[in-house]
């Protein structure tokens, strides 16, 4: 429990929580912190923060200090690529390794509903380049019943980590690009580049790139000859559109391939196709993947590259949040596409 002390008579007590100071527009963080003894010099900041009185605590059998229980929530929730910080007013933060982000929904559902205990993260299924924080967690009061931590162990337990991080696995991808204007080259292919670069983000590189004309078969067999040379999974760019020219689709199921879907509920990215020749993805691109930074490609390919296989009930539940906003400024994925 916590007893209160006047200001004027707390010198050489033991803080028992920090002591935010907030100065607008210039700072706002911890005076003192939990533990600091209060000295004679003290005084004067205690009174312009607001504070006449200081707590010193005694905790009483069955209960948590906020720090130590936002540290006993972190360790039961982090997985996998889950680094945490210090705590800091009561709040551990997770930092997550690149990768993608995983979140079991669930779980952290679950834990929310008990009272008094926060955990906050990002989307599930978020591409992380490069390390960053990806959820906090604290409790609200300042003294809490262990039983209530205890909850949360237990829920960790049952299900594993609830906030974790799939690395994104080295794949030797090939790249099959189709069109009779490219193949002769009257025009210049820019898919390659921004192919290359995408992948790369994703630890992944692209081993080869064929150029083909609009004839089926020769896709079909570009596609078959990246598979023999070792790719683990094959990107197929141009003639994805519904122009009777435009025989993609129809090159790849000639493959053998099984088709998981043709077509997704996103905007940019209608034209898309998922199928698996074997264990081996194979992918065919709509022409918007050149234009749009954040396009059906950045919603599925990282999943498959951290080694899930989605699936067609997956791709319909992109058509909630599938449509694009357009932004001036391009934000994805800290955005509402594909969330």
């Amino acid at each position: 429990m916590m007893k209160a002390v006047p200001v004027h008579e707390s010198i050489g007590s033991v803080l028992c929580h920090d002591m935010t100071r907030i100065v607008p527009g210039e700072f706002k963080g911890p005076a003192f912190r939990k533990g600091h003894v209060i000295s004679p010099e003290d005084i004067p900041t205690l009174l312009e923060i607001g504070k006449e009185h200081v707590y010193v605590l005694s905790l009483e059998d069955g209960q948590l200090h906020e720090d130590d229980a936002a540290a006993r929530i972190a360790a039961a929730a982090a997985g996998p690529g889950i680094s945490l910080s210090d705590v800091c007013e009561g709040r551990i933060n997770m930092t997550a390794a690149p990768g993608l982000l995983s979140i079991n929904v669930d779980a952290l559902r679950r834990i929310n509903s008990i009272e008094e205990v926060v955990l906050a993260t990002m989307h599930n299924g978020l591409q992380v380049s490069a390390s960053r924080a990806v959820a906090g967690t604290r409790v609200v009061p300042l003294v809490i019943d262990e039983a209530k931590i205890e909850q949360v162990e237990a829920i960790c337990a049952e299900t594993g980590p609830v906030v974790s991080v799939k690395p994104f696995r080295q794949l030797k991808v090939g790249v099959v690009t189709t069109g009779s204007e490219v193949y002769t080259g009257r025009i210049k292919d820019k898919f390659g580049p921004v192919i290359r670069k995408k992948f790369a983000a994703l630890n992944s590189e692209v081993m080869d790139q064929t150029f083909v004309s609009d004839d089926p078969d020769m896709t079909r067999d570009a596609i078959l000859a990246q598979v023999r040379a070792g790719a683990q999974m094959v990107v197929v760019t141009g003639g994805m559109s519904v122009d009777p020219d435009d025989q993609t689709p129809a090159s790849i199921r000639a493959t053998g391939a099984e088709v998981v879907t043709y077509g997704s509920p996103t905007f940019p990215g209608v034209m898309f196709l998922l199928a698996y020749l074997g264990d081996v993805p194979i992918v065919g691109l709509p022409g918007c993947v050149m234009y749009y930074r954040a396009s059906i490609f950045d919603l599925v390919v990282p999943r498959i590259v951290a080694g899930e296989t989605p699936t067609r009930e997956d791709i319909v539940e992109l058509g909630h949040g599938g449509f694009c906003a357009g932004c001036e400024t391009c934000r994805y994925p800290l955005c509402s596409f594909g969330k």
